[in-house]
């Protein structure tokens, strides 16, 4: 797990193809090294990746091709910008939101406009996670918590502030530029518990008490 505060901006090293997957080699920046073993997690633009051998400053993890299809990280070059954040510790603050490192799915950027100091950015998801994206929830973009200011359709807005866009890969966002998305959590298993008769097979609408009403009434909708 993650909380989508990211700790350091690193660059890809090196790009290895692996019989339809890879090998990437990840400088790592500023980020501590000195607790990362082998086998942690660390995120890489959001996505949850183990790291396989490390270094001083830099560690080696292998990409699936999984992963490569359904993420941004088959289009990263050497050189590339990535957002990283270690694994979340239990007695760690949560500044962001909790993030697990799978993306749901691939946005674009299509506008950005300045906003006073701050920078707001309007991003086209995919249609299926429109319905997960709720203004004032929780987004990750490429590994960084943000909210949503506002949503139309499957278009939504984020503000960005000076701070964030100098000390993450958001600084090079284009319009079109394409970015590894995360819903909320929260969202995922709020539906889970409402189709809960689908899942099991039953055809009875009745077979759990979890509703709309209930989740509405008790402030989650």
């Amino acid at each position: 797990m993650f909380t989508g505060i990211i700790a350091a901006k690193g660059y890809i090293d090196k790009i290895e193809s692996r019989q339809g997957d890879a090998r990437l080699t990840i400088q790592t920046g500023k980020l501590p090294m000195d607790d990362v073993e082998l086998g942690d997690s660390i995120a890489c633009n959001g996505v949850c990746l183990t790291a396989i051998e490390l270094g001083k400053d830099f560690y080696v993890a292998d990409v699936s091709a999984e992963s490569l299809s359904v993420t941004t990280l088959g289009q990263l070059k050497v050189g590339s910008p990535v957002n990283l954040e270690k694994a979340l510790r239990v007695d760690d603050r949560l500044g962001g939101h909790l993030v697990s490192g799978h993306v749901d799915g691939i946005g674009e950027v299509i506008a950005i406009r300045q906003d006073a100091r701050s920078w707001r950015y309007q991003v086209q998801a995919p249609a299926h996670l429109a319905k997960y994206i709720a203004a004032k929830g929780s987004i990750c973009i490429d590994g960084i918590s943000l909210t949503v200011n506002q949503i139309e359709g499957a278009v939504f807005d984020v503000n960005i502030v000076p701070h964030t866009r100098s000390e993450t890969t958001i600084e090079a966002f284009q319009v079109g530029t394409q970015v590894n998305l995360e819903v909320d959590l929260l969202a995922r298993y709020i539906e889970r518990l409402l189709t809960a008769g689908q899942a099991d097979g039953s055809s009875q609408s009745g077979s759990t008490n979890v509703t709309a009403e209930l989740l509405a009434k008790s402030g989650f909708m």
